[in-house]
């Protein structure tokens, strides 16, 4: 399973929290502690916010411990709000149309799991698409069809209801299709000003997630960064959704999904 990391605080340098802890996302990438993966080889990416209303964002298929590029730009670029995802592929091509976070208008998106038997209702996935954001879809992935999917649930006008609606039409489509392995979902979206962070699975436990706040920052992980760094790190519950701002207002929800 992938690694990854959403950061909302005061602007600092990507390389602060990407290669400086002991158990840095970089390092998670070589060595992962708390997965069923322990390398996360099968490509990387940084999305951040800057001036601009729309992120920028990097992403390659090198290993990202193995790229000079991740490490002279995350050197260099300073922000308040940033996203970093180090992969390891359930079976897609390891591409950078492939490779997280996804990027359309505002919005970052990256995932962590799988939608159980994917390759069974792929078609009917896609298919519920909203044609005016499939032309986006550029890789095979399943999380990329789970992104664009929510767009055409009200992703932005409304999104806690976009993710539970666009998760459920998955849930259905899986049950109808007899599919008995699970969705695993453990992922963050972000709009430029709020994290939207769920951590669910139609099986006991989805893959992990963390967060840790700080007067100066809030940090949402795959797995703590240091284990004795002064950060209260605290486990995200199967079946919760953790809500960030950048005003520092969080909010801890249950998250079920559902079509209204």
């Amino acid at each position: 399973m992938c690694r990854w990391l959403a950061y909302c605080g005061d602007a600092i340098y990507l390389d602060k929290v990407l290669f400086e802890p002991t158990n840095s996302l970089i390092s998670q990438s070589l060595r992962a502690r708390r997965s069923h993966v322990t390398t996360n080889g099968d490509g990387f990416g940084i999305g951040w916010y800057g001036e601009r209303e729309t992120p920028g964002v990097y992403r390659d298929i090198l290993p990202a411990w193995n790229d000079p590029n991740l490490k002279s730009l995350s050197h260099q670029i300073r922000s308040s709000l940033f996203l970093a995802h180090v992969r390891a592929s359930t079976g897609t091509a390891t591409s950078r149309s492939n490779c997280h976070p996804f990027s359309h208008g505002k919005w970052l998106f990256m995932h962590n799991g799988q939608i159980g038997g994917y390759e069974r209702i792929r078609r009917r996935v896609e298919a519920m698409i909203d044609d005016r954001h499939y032309g986006h879809r550029l890789g095979t992935t399943d999380s990329e069809a789970i992104f664009y999917l929510m767009f055409g649930q009200g992703l932005d006008t409304d999104p806690v209801n976009a993710i539970a609606r666009s998760i459920a039409l998955i849930e259905a489509e899986m049950r109808e299709a007899g599919i008995k392995e699970p969705l695993k979902f453990t992922a963050a979206l972000c709009d430029g000003s709020r994290i939207f962070a769920i951590r669910h699975s139609t099986a006991e436990q989805a893959p992990s997630m963390y967060y840790a706040q700080q007067p100066e920052h809030y940090m949402v992980v795959s797995e703590p960064l240091d284990e004795n760094d002064g950060q209260d790190w605290r486990e995200v519950a199967t079946g919760q959704m953790l809500i960030v701002d950048q005003g520092g207002t969080t909010a801890l929800m249950p998250f079920t999904p559902r079509v209204e």
